[in-house]
């Protein structure tokens, strides 16, 4: 009688374990480089990320298009964004600005409520939303390696 009571316990057991796994693998992906936090007046030198590109994910699958009918494109490492940028408050503009050397990158930026920005090189826009921020960056060319440098400017 005490073996179906014991073969439910390893079972219960065996599902929290994957559950656990499942959950921290989701956590653990926030970003693939790091986190930016910035709020209006930020000294430039703490809006500084870096990372490298080598990817053969389409940054066309996130989003084909951007808000202002801009087409999405580039390949990344994976569907984990680069970077997660948090805007404390509203900007009234920003730019982003990849640095990297002789290497064509690319950036997708995904904001709250769903707001796409994509360009190549760099994006400058106006009206950010205080938020978070999901940054992809691309190499032009897919597969192409290169390491990059992200400016956030006021």
């Amino acid at each position: 009688m005490l073996k179906q009571p014991i073969q439910h316990f390893k079972h219960a057991r065996f599902l929290a374990w994957v559950t656990l796994l499942c959950a921290s693998s989701v956590l653990a992906q926030t970003a693939n480089y790091g986190a930016i936090n910035v709020s209006p007046g930020f000294e430039p030198s703490s809006a500084i990320a870096t990372g490298s590109t080598a990817g053969s994910f389409s940054l066309f699958s996130i989003a084909n298009r951007d808000r202002d009918n801009n087409f999405c494109v580039g390949y990344s490492t994976s569907a984990t964004p680069d970077h997660v940028m948090t805007l404390q408050k509203d900007f009234p503009h920003l730019k982003l600005e990849l640095r990297s050397g002789r290497t064509p990158t690319t950036l997708v930026v995904k904001g709250p409520n769903g707001v796409i920005r994509c360009g190549i090189g760099s994006i400058e826009d106006k009206n950010w939303k205080s938020g978070e921020y999901q940054i992809w960056v691309g190499s032009k060319d897919e597969g192409v390696r290169g390491n990059y440098t992200l400016l956030v400017r006021e």
